[in-house]
């Protein structure tokens, strides 16, 4: 299906598809609302995606565009919210958050993990994931900070000096003025989770929400609580744990090992030193051309025709983990036509879009050694809180995290046991009083991206702050 103009209703050359009346029933509450001259809804309706290039018909509403976080300096934050199907509603509100830092949410969550479409290798057409998120909950995903995705800033020293303590500042900025446009969801049920170097940003976030709610009877942003997965936390937990893992996997010699855990102190030094990333770099060449971030998965290869091979050699890894997904994003976001269903990139921002920016990552400022007193004020508080793991992870693995939590001293509450998915082992939990760790066996990096059903169903638990099915 190639591509169409965007109009308030769907044009005719795809009602075929995505019939009209499935629209207006969608934009109906929207376009009564406008009608009596409500400004939320008025900026609801500017906001609205009636429908997406290339996208097939789907059963929800979808909203994107800007939110000003610092009128002076010109930023702003782009956002794109997925609703949960009406026979779901009142369901929660998810906030969702890629880290890098510098990485679009758009880019991974939205396209590759959890979000309700996947981009085709052609880069024009969307196909439906059937394990989205938003099939249990409202999803709203977030390019953060300013300068990545379609996130924006008029003064481009924000772009080489961003940081943790900004990004938290203009993401609590972002919540206020967001809940001010969709004022429905005000005292909804709110949580926040992610990935990633999103273990800074999640928990950062969820600290200043709290503290803000601190002495309000009935806050606005009914939060609830957090979801991190392969999430850095703890630079000296992280890398003694790292190691480990690249070494127990057999993927670096024992020579290697023994020189990292010499040559890179974390607890004493900041920034590793030249020996260290010396280390780093062997350990690398040890490594080889593997997916760090699925260790048993091919990487992507040079001619885009992985997708075919995997079919021919493996047919029953058919849709299974593609690592080339990142390529169809590139394609698909930079189609004006798409751009402007999004409502994204309304300034003329003057470079192309992409899934990292190495400007935001190569500059950051800003990053506490810890999130583990964060963890420890947001346990007291009561929140609930999940942490989970994809086990093929070289990056951020599993080890690394377990040495994190181990580092807090909770009490466990219910011991390592087998959660299960249709009779097979989908992972392993342990409940901590105050803390759920959950393993996802076979998943890397995007648990969501490689072990979609099991994400699915990791994510309905936490929604309901239930144990993993032990059956």
């Amino acid at each position: 299906m190639g591509f169409s103009s965007l109009s308030l209703l769907p044009p005719s050359s795809f009602s075929s598809s995505f019939p009209s009346y499935k629209c207006l029933l969608l934009l109906l509450p929207l376009l009564v609302a406008a009608a009596f001259a409500s400004v939320p809804a008025e900026q609801q309706l500017r906001d609205t995606v009636v429908r997406l290039p290339g996208q097939p018909p789907v059963d929800f509403a979808q909203f994107s565009g800007y939110v000003t976080v610092d009128a002076g300096a010109g930023r702003a934050l782009f956002y794109w919210l997925v609703e949960a199907p009406a026979a779901v509603q009142p369901a929660p509100l998810v906030l969702w958050l890629n880290g890098g830092p510098g990485c679009s949410s758009v880019a991974y969550g939205a396209s590759e993990e959890l979000g309700p479409f996947r981009i085709n290798s052609d880069g024009k057409t969307l196909f439906l994931n059937p394990y989205a998120w938003n099939r249990v909950s409202n999803v709203l995903f977030l390019d953060s900070p300013a300068g990545v995705g379609f996130s924006y800033s008029n003064t481009s020293s924000d772009l080489t000096t961003s940081g943790d303590n900004r990004t938290a500042a203009d993401a609590y900025v972002f919540l206020v003025n967001w809940f001010e446009r969709f004022p429905q969801y005000k005292h909804r049920e709110f949580y926040i989770a992610g990935e990633s170097y999103a273990g800074h940003y999640v928990p950062q976030l969820s600290q200043l929400v709290y503290q803000k709610n601190i002495g309000i009877e009935n806050p606005t942003i009914n939060f609830k609580g957090f979801m991190v997965g392969n999430g850095v936390t703890d630079d000296y937990h992280d890398y003694v744990g790292t190691f480990e893992y690249w070494w127990t996997h057999g993927l670096i010699s024992d020579s290697t090992y023994r020189t990292l855990r010499i040559r890179c102190d974390y607890e004493v030094s900041e920034h590793p030193s030249d020996a260290c990333v010396d280390a780093l770099d062997a350990a690398d060449a040890e490594m080889g051309n593997i997916d760090p971030y699925s260790i048993y998965t091919l990487p992507c290869n040079n001619t885009g025709s992985l997708r075919r091979n995997l079919r021919g050699h493996y047919p029953w890894m058919y849709r299974a983990y593609d690592p080339c997904t990142e390529r169809y994003s590139k394609m698909y976001y930079n189609h004006p036509e798409v751009q402007r269903a999004l409502h994204a990139n309304t300034t003329g921002i003057p470079y192309s879009w992409d899934t990292c920016s190495d400007t935001i990552g190569n500059n950051w400022r800003d990053s506490p050694k810890s999130m583990l007193p964060i963890y420890r004020e947001l346990i007291a508080a009561g929140l609930r809180i999940w942490i989970f793991s994809g086990d093929t992870d070289s990056v951020v693995p599993l080890t690394a995290t377990r040495y994190s939590i181990d580092a807090l001293k909770l009490k466990t509450l219910k011991n390592w046991y087998p959660w299960y998915d249709h009779g097979k082992v989908g992972g392993w939990s342990q409940i901590y009083e105050g803390l759920t760790f959950v393993t996802v066996t076979g998943a890397g990096h995007e648990v969501p991206l490689h072990r979609p059903r099991q994400a699915q169903i990791l994510f309905r638990h936490f929604l309901k702050n239930k144990l993993m099915p032990e059956d």
